[in-house]
């Protein structure tokens, strides 16, 4: 699934949360994972917009990922 933005990005974290413990850190990992290729996308491209949409993104995914494992 590729998140467009940061709305999407919790959108994704609510259906995800239906989901066993390892299954939504797996699908948590691939969304960061396509969304840091994207960011280098973007970068490439010179649209600091973009970039920062991939990195706020990022953050909102890798705070709940951390908060699963507390």
């Amino acid at each position: 699934m590729n998140i467009k933005n940061e709305k999407h990005a919790r959108e994704m974290l609510e259906k995800w949360r239906k989901l066993p413990i390892p299954a939504q850190k797996r699908e948590i990992k691939l969304a960061i994972e396509k969304l840091e290729l994207g960011g280098m996308y973007y970068e490439q491209k010179g649209s600091d917009q973009g970039v920062a949409r991939c990195k706020k993104c990022v953050i909102i995914l890798e705070e709940h990922l951390k908060s699963l494992d507390d």
